[in-house]
């Protein structure tokens, strides 16, 4: 009998051990801005709330320190973001430094920005992690629509990436909140701040650094943050530099059996090997195209995307089309400069920046299906979760939808502060960050 029970502890030993294994080993349940596919979908069988406020359906509130627009990237109980501590300039600085502004946008100027990693545990809302990445003192500005903090983190398992544009990008064991490496050996005027996302790919950690003096995209190496290529946009643009420079961030597509970094610069939509940064292809948008930040999405060998400021247009692009990518369609109304566009089924959505329009197109054929004004502005990208549309905006509402050919709205939901991030969700949670909290909203148990 004694055997008997010391072969059966030992057996519910090395289950409990096998169990703990495959825990640590289970992927990111959200690991990078707009979800795991990057194109705005929740997994299968999520079912975030469809109706909340400030006082109902909030499991936790957290008032997070410093500022920044990183979208919360989610792995078991750790929730991770980005936010950048800032030390306004003193008042004579600003007048010299707004002297060499030759864009003539609204800008934050500060004397110093300490940049952070933070992460808040899932079930409380309290801060595990408040890391000191990098300090930067008279940085760039950053137009105030922006933050020093604004491209989000991406995980593997064990392990964040923190991007911050040319101050810099980093590793961290999310384990013990160590520091793996850093590499700020990137610089380039970004003019309006960062804003590209990275990306993962096997070995290789893939981001954009489009500014006005240089444009390139870049890969480093996971392990030691080292630069494994660099490759220089190819594509002719506009003589002027404000016209060059590109916050979009690219994504990891399989043409003709081949995986291929999609990557949206000024003017042009790229092609490249991601294990050598090879250019594969280039088309051209046909019209200006700069300062994107809305990412593009795809189906079946097409790209949806947004051509950028001041002129933008939906365009679909057959990547695979032989002998080089070509248009299908395009879209001049109402397409945004800062949201993504999202594909459900075979309805694409998109909303503009200001005003607030709402579109839906028959994504193979460009046909409006509907153009709705719903007011306010709109930074955030539209999420798809539970069968449901949400979208937010920036005035702290997240409007929720059936997806469809028909306009049909469910619920118009209200926070206190401004929403620029865009949310996650996990099960029967909406993770949602303002300038102000991150808040883990919650629908009831079914």
């Amino acid at each position: 009998m004694t055997r008997l029970l010391a072969a059966a502890f030992r057996s519910l030993s090395l289950l409990a051990l096998l169990a703990a294994l495959d825990l640590r080993s289970a992927p990111p349940e959200w690991p990078q801005w707009r979800g795991p596919d990057g194109q705005g979908h929740a997994a299968p069988g999520a079912h975030p709330p469809l109706r909340w406020s400030e006082t109902e359906g909030v499991v936790w509130k957290a008032p997070l320190p410093g500022r920044g627009w990183s979208s919360p990237v989610i792995d078991g109980r750790q929730i991770w973001m980005t936010a950048a501590h800032e030390t306004a300039a003193k008042p004579e600085d600003v007048k010299r430094r707004l002297a060499a502004n030759t864009a003539d946008q609204p800008l934050v100027l500060l004397e110093k920005v300490d940049l952070h990693a933070l992460c808040v545990d899932r079930d409380t809302g309290r801060i595990l992690h408040d890391l000191r990445i990098f300090s930067e003192r008279e940085p760039q500005w950053v137009h105030e629509l922006n933050s020093y903090a604004s491209p989000t983190p991406v995980l593997e398992s064990g392990r964040a990436y923190f991007h911050f544009g040319t101050f810099g990008t980093a590793c961290v064991d999310i384990r013990s909140g160590r520091l793996l490496w850093t590499n700020a050996t990137l610089r380039i005027m970004h003019e309006n701040g960062p804003g590209s996302s990275p990306i993962l790919w096997k070995d290789r950690l893939i981001f954009h650094l489009d500014g006005s003096d240089d444009q390139s995209i870049v890969a480093l190496d996971t392990a030691s943050g080292r630069v494994a290529w660099r490759t220089r946009r190819s594509g002719e643009m506009a003589s002027n530099p404000q016209l060059k420079k590109s916050y979009a961030t690219p994504a990891i597509v399989t043409l003709d059996g081949r995986e291929q970094v999609v990557s949206q610069g000024a003017d042009w939509l790229y092609g490249y090997d991601p294990a050598t940064g090879r250019e594969l292809w280039k088309v051209r948008y046909g019209q200006l195209g700069f300062s994107h930040s809305a990412r593009a999405v795809f189906r079946d060998g097409v790209a949806y995307l947004s051509t950028g400021f001041m002129k933008p247009e939906i365009q679909a692009i057959q990547l695979d089309a032989k002998p080089q990518p070509l248009h299908r369609w395009k879209y001049s109304k109402g397409a945004p400069t800062m949201p993504s566009p999202l594909l459900v089924g075979d309805e694409l959505y998109f909303v503009a920046d200001s005003g607030g329009f709402l579109t839906c197109l028959d994504a193979r054929t460009g046909t409006e299906h509907f153009r709705e004004r719903l007011g306010g502005n709109h930074n955030a990208s539209p999420l798809h979760a539970g069968g449901h549309i949400y979208l937010p905006g920036r005035e702290g509402t997240v409007l929720v939808l059936e997806p469809g050919t028909r306009f049909q709205p469910i619920a118009t939901n209200r926070v206190s502060g401004r929403i620029l991030a865009t949310p996650a969700v996990v099960g029967r949670s909406l993770f949602l960050r303002t300038d102000q909290a991150l808040y883990r909203i919650e629908s009831p148990t079914r």
